[in-house]
């Protein structure tokens, strides 16, 4: 039964709009929940949407947005400092990724020219998978997500020449459609132009348009201009065979020094995220299930051993490049599954004579399979590949480097950006703390700055009783993780009793859940540089130093206030909003009486000829 345009962009939103909050919540990822999402509507079980080719190809589009945004964030400087790891980490990747998988197409008995055209399309992996999962991860400028970003790029760069080598491969005779190609040097040039063109125009042409049309203040133009810079370099891309993503990346990367990058950003970043999302979907509803009940053993045996093998040379890769064990780990698993642009290739292959019909739907299937399962690597990895590592690297310090009973009076757990602050403080005092941090990087820098600090976790009971905490007056509670905070504090009220917790709280409600067992002694970690900027701001304003001083003072005391008040209606939503706007107006009040009694007694001070720092003797 048809369905009109409508009608599945309602079946499509319903889809997201239910199965990626359920996702995330179970802890799957976004990029898990559309999948699901898709293959639930999809053709072979719901049947709410029928065939995906057309949806895709626009889907597609996202892909190509996500790769603006990305070239918006480097500039050509920086694009300029990373040539390196994109030829040569993103290089090594699909040379030995093709290699190995046309190695094995000739071992089970393809010719090489089929095993060649298999390897170079099963050796790129999917952009927008892994680039939205690791994004959700923030792991984008760890060590994993910069190797991650370099592969990804060289592979985009890949699909020119591959696209060219395919017909080069066929078997087959391929029988002329009546048109004649451009000659192998036209085709260069005009290559050569298109990107000559986006790089100019972008540079010269592109300012002075985005300049008039920002004077115009109408956002709805703005968003419009920004689409079809976009919509067009992707169909300049295609038409001289070159990849849309590729093109857009390079036109961000060309705008990403220009005043309006931000605005750019802003605009086109609903579209993408919308447009990613059908994509998933799309390959989710992709996946032939009938197909894979044909096959039963086959297909598992080609998911697993693609994933494996890719795995395998991701590995590799990372021990020749000195990519630390944890992080490796990661990178082979983010970059282990087959790509986006393995459906344009194939098709190309099929059209080209390269590859049988037969084999090209065995390996679509095979490649959607494994994007789909790369969410759940990389879950796998979280909760289980990486905190063996943490485990690890506790394990393998020396043992004089171990936590051992000692008779500090204050423990803090957590060392980071706030930790050090604190402890910089009571060293200063000498008074001896007993640190841990679960960053072993972290620990060998800040002992080379002559800090004690032991690696490990402040929720394990064990290495609280090695630390001291039987003994400790103090914990300061500076962990970045709010979840572990609170398990902390819970597990030493039981425990510990006797040990006074002095807790971070990253925001408000961190605040209120701390509160609520029983810490009296919670400090948000952004209101005193919040407020002490909001001073300075009352100063640049024309008020008096202490005037402004004494206004943060006053602000601090009683939002403090209403932090332990509110704590008790977090449940009464009506009476907790009506005890904001109640503490918001004696703030006001107490602010201007006591403007008015400062302006008051400077008026006094003036006209008896005293200082105003006389005043606290008046």
């Amino acid at each position: 039964m048809g369905h009109g345009l409508l009608f599945d962009a309602l079946i499509y939103l319903s889809a997201a709009v239910i199965a990626v909050p359920l996702a995330k919540r179970w802890g799957l990822g976004s990029v898990l929940g559309y999948l699901l999402a898709g293959i639930i509507i999809g053709p072979f079980l719901l049947g709410l949407v029928g065939e995906q080719k057309d949806v895709m190809h626009f889907a597609e589009f996202g892909v190509v947005l996500m790769l603006f945004l990305v070239g918006l964030e480097l500039r050509p400087a920086l694009l300029w400092q990373l040539k390196g790891p994109i030829l040569g980490t993103g290089g090594l990747q699909v040379l030995l990724t093709t290699a190995a998988l046309t190695g094995v197409a000739t071992l089970i008995g393809l010719p090489w020219q089929q095993g060649l055209a298999i390897g170079l399309i099963l050796a790129l992996s999917s952009t927008a998978i892994v680039l939205q999962s690791l994004q959700e991860r923030k792991l984008m400028q760890s060590e994993s997500g910069r190797s991650a970003f370099a592969v990804l790029l060289f592979q985009d760069i890949a699909v020119i020449p591959i696209l060219a080598v395919l017909p080069l491969l066929a078997i087959a005779p391929v029988v002329s459609n009546g048109n004649s190609d451009l000659a192998g040097w036209q085709h260069g040039l005009l290559v050569v132009a298109a990107i000559a063109g986006i790089v100019l125009g972008g540079h010269y042409l592109m300012r002075p348009v985005f300049r008039a049309i920002a004077q115009s203040h109408m956002r709805e133009i703005f968003v419009a201009a920004a689409l079809l810079l976009v919509i067009a370099i992707a169909v300049l891309m295609e038409s001289v065979g070159l990849s849309p993503a590729l093109g857009s990346f390079l036109a961000g990367v060309v705008l990403a020094d220009s005043e309006y990058r931000h605005e750019l950003e802003a605009d086109i970043e609903p579209f993408k995220g919308l447009l990613l999302g059908l994509f998933f979907m799309s390959v989710g509803a992709g996946i032939d299930f009938s197909l894979f009940a044909q096959h039963p053993l086959l297909i598992p045996t080609l998911v697993i051993g693609l994933m494996v093998l890719k795995w395998l040379v991701l590995m590799v890769l990372g021990l020749i490049l000195r990519v630390s064990p944890s992080q490796r780990w990661t990178f082979a698993l983010a970059l282990a599954q087959g790509g986006e642009f393995a459906f344009v290739l194939f098709s190309f292959a099929a059209q080209n004579k390269v590859l049988p019909g037969s084999t090209i739907s065995l390996l679509t299937l095979v490649v959607a399979l494994s994007m789909a399962l790369t969410p759940l690597l990389l879950i796998l990895n979280d909760k289980v590949i990486q905190p063996w590592f943490d485990y690890r690297n506790r394990e393998d310090l020396p043992l004089h480097e171990q936590p051992e009973l000692v008779e500090h009076p204050v423990i803090i757990a957590g060392f980071g950006r706030f930790g050090q602050i604190v402890g910089r403080l009571l060293h200063g005092h000498g008074i001896g703390t007993t640190i841990l941090e679960q960053d072993a990087s972290q620990i060998e820098m800040l002992r080379k700055y002559g800090y004690q600090v032991f690696y490990g976790d402040a929720s394990r009971l064990d290495l609280l009783h090695a630390a001291g905490a039987h003994k400790a007056k103090l914990l300061v509670l500076s962990i970045n993780d709010p979840a572990t905070s609170l398990e902390v504090i819970e597990m030493v009220k039981k425990h510990f009793p006797h040990l006074k917790i002095l807790a971070r709280a990253q925001d408000r409600p961190t605040a209120h859940e701390i509160l609520r067992l029983g810490v009296d002694s919670v400090h948000r970690e952004t209101l005193g540089s919040a407020v002490d900027l909001g001073v300075e701001a009352l100063t640049q304003l024309g008020f008096r130093a202490n005037q402004a001083w004494r206004a943060g003072q006053m602000f601090k005391q009683y939002d403090n206030r209403l932090l332990r008040e509110q704590v008790n209606y977090l449940d009464d939503e009506h009476t907790y909003i009506n005890k904001s706007l109640q503490y918001r107006e004696i703030l006001s009040d107490l602010l201007q009486d006591d403007q008015e009694g400062q302006e008051r007694t400077h008026a006094h001070n003036w006209n008896s000829g005293l200082p105003d720092n006389d005043k606290e003797a008046i």
